[in-house]
């Protein structure tokens, strides 16, 4: 019953929509890569910049390894830049680096969207683990009791719902820190017009990546809760 062809579109449409997302969004960071931010900071001049006029002192700017790795961690308050940003003088790295001190900004003014999400990160990581491992059983518990079959798609509902939702609360924390970027990259002018315009760009390739994730999440829910529909009406 897992392995039903349904969800194997709906799990391969998502799949080739976020790859191909992905594949624009590293094509506009490095297209944008190759221009030179005009005042000449690296994307950690910009974080630690951006920090500063919002009276943020408390937060470290830190490399860390990978590519687009970036992420701000509220438990330690850190920004983290991958080597790219970090060291990087260019419009795709002040963009990465001012929205990811967007994150830090919702921290400091306890932004409720933020907050929530941060709440339910162990939440959705017991959630995602345990999905990954009733996964390999739910194809043997199809073959059992339709009331057995009825419960552990009960389960994966639940697990599902909190990943769904938390992709859904990650939407307005992305946008939202975006925005505080974009309006700060300007105002402050650490980027021109033009550059400001650029970074906009890079930065809703980068939001499409998670609104296609909070997709993918809430088609799967839905298949789940009509599965179940379905198997009630027949009982």
């Amino acid at each position: 019953m897992y392995y039903d062809p349904f969800l194997m579109i709906i799990t391969f449409a998502f799949m080739a929509i976020g790859m191909l997302v992905s594949a624009r969004l590293k094509s506009k960071f490095h297209a944008y890569s190759q221009e030179r931010l005009s005042s000449g900071l690296t994307g950690k001049d910009v974080a630690e910049k951006m920090l500063q006029q919002h009276g943020i002192y408390d937060v470290k700017v830190v490399s860390v390894d990978g590519f687009l790795s970036d992420h701000y961690n509220p438990s330690d308050k850190t920004v983290n830049l991958s080597p790219d940003v970090y060291n990087g003088c260019n419009i795709s790295a002040a963009a990465v680096a001012a929205h990811e001190c967007g994150h830090a900004v919702q921290h400091q003014t306890s932004y409720q969207w933020l907050n929530m999400r941060s709440k339910m990160v162990p939440t959705v990581q017991i959630a995602s683990s345990a999905l990954s491992f009733l996964t390999f059983g739910m194809a043997f518990m199809a073959y059992m009791s339709p009331k057995l079959t009825n419960t552990m798609l009960i389960v994966f509902i639940i697990l599902q719902g909190a990943i769904t939702l938390f992709s859904l609360i990650t939407l307005p924390v992305e946008v939202d820190a975006s925005k505080r970027a974009l309006v700060w990259l300007e105002s402050s002018r650490i980027a021109n017009y033009k550059e400001t315009d650029d970074a906009k760009d890079a930065l809703k390739w980068a939001a499409y990546t998670y609104f296609v994730s909070a997709l993918s999440s809430v088609a799967t829910l839905l298949y789940f809760i009509m599965r179940l529909m379905g198997n009630s009406r027949e009982d």
